[in-house]
């Protein structure tokens, strides 16, 4: 498939800049691939199409404040530190973004805030990539407590307004767990206790793998032909107990749902010989888009996605292409909000 096959028109007020009041009260479009039939519903809703000994694989990774302002040394010129991941915790060295990233050479040392946490830059990435290593004394944790203290919650660009403390804690999942996300699984963004625990009442197992996120997930394509797009590859965990409960569902023809594009991705990049789950840990750049055969998931629950993104391309793939396609014109009427904090859409 093209590029070009996946542009609409998105009205830019429909791009969600602040979550919705409660979590579970986000509208859901239900989208039905065996007869087509397009519903409006909210997330609590979710209930009513899940039944006992059906399975939901959540990701867990949990967001750090990634972004950082610190100032370059002599000039004081203010500059964002955006922290993508660590490649050696025992020398606190980072490959990192830089914003303004002409004026970050190698060499310079930055400095954060009114802290003892200074920063060396060590190597050119990429035209706005930086390897930095972090000069400070002291035990690990006081390190990541100073990181977490100066960081920002990492809110896409698109959101064009300054971090507030809310997006603390609604830019993040409640099953949060494992640290090393630099962006929020956003379909689990919905979940509440409450329906966590109306979901175990009513017999559904909910299981977590891990994906921590990167900015890759959010890259544009900028390849008409599709086959020649490369995704950023990101760091994942399938424990034996999520692979023995969805092989338990598939064997027992009971649904199994991915919670968002990035748990589809990590399903995808651990199917056994004989088309089942296996335990897996590794690195995963696969690139999901029409005609994908999956192997794992049944069901999705995925956010609206933006115009010519890779996520749209997955859900396209799972959902069809046309009926998804269809799906998304009738969102723009309907004016569901997109992206990040925005709607959610499931697809059976």
């Amino acid at each position: 498939m093209k590029l070009s096959e996946f542009k609409f028109e998105l009205p830019e007020n429909l791009l969600a800049t602040h979550p919705s009041a409660n979590r579970d009260e986000s509208r859901m479009m239900v989208l039905h691939r065996d007869t087509g039939k397009i519903e409006h519903r909210i997330f609590k809703d979710i209930l009513e199409y899940f039944d006992e000994g059906d399975v939901m694989v959540v990701n867990d990774t949990k967001v750090f404040p990634a972004r950082l302002y610190g100032n370059k040394e002599k000039t004081g010129a203010k500059i964002e530190v955006f922290l993508l991941r660590e490649l050696n915790k025992d020398i606190h060295l980072w490959d990192v973004l830089v914003d303004p990233a002409r004026k970050i050479r190698v060499g310079n040392k930055l400095y954060f805030g009114e802290s003892d946490l200074v920063a060396e830059v060590i190597d050119n990435t990429t035209s706005r990539g930086r390897t930095i290593k972090f000069l400070f004394d002291g035990p690990d944790e006081e390190f990541y407590k100073t990181i977490n203290e100066l960081g920002e919650t990492p809110l896409p660009k698109y959101i064009k307004r300054e971090a507030e403390p809310e997006d603390k804690e609604r830019y993040q999942t409640v099953y949060a767990k494992n640290v090393g996300a630099v962006a929020a699984p956003t379909a689990g963004l919905h979940f509440t206790r409450e329906v966590l625990k109306r979901l175990e009442i009513k017999g559904v197992d909910v299981t977590p793998l891990t994906l921590h996120v990167g900015l890759g997930t959010f890259r544009p394509v900028d390849v008409e032909d599709l086959t020649k797009h490369k995704m950023d590859s990101e760091n994942f965990m399938v424990p034996s107990e999520t692979a023995e409960m969805v092989n338990k569902a598939l064997d027992n023809k009971k649904r199994v749902c991915a919670i968002g594009t990035t748990t589809m991705r990590a399903l995808e990049s651990s199917v056994s010989a004989s088309n089942r789950l296996k335990p897996n840990e590794g690195w995963t750049d696969r690139f999901i888009f029409p005609p994908y055969d999956f192997k794992i998931a049944n069901a999705l629950v995925t956010n609206f996605h933006m115009p010519e993104s890779t996520l749209l391309m997955m859900t396209a793939a799972f959902g069809g292409y046309d009926l998804v396609m269809k799906a998304y014109e009738e969102a723009v009427k309907e004016k569901y909000r997109f992206f990040s904090y925005g709607d959610v859409m499931l697809i059976l």
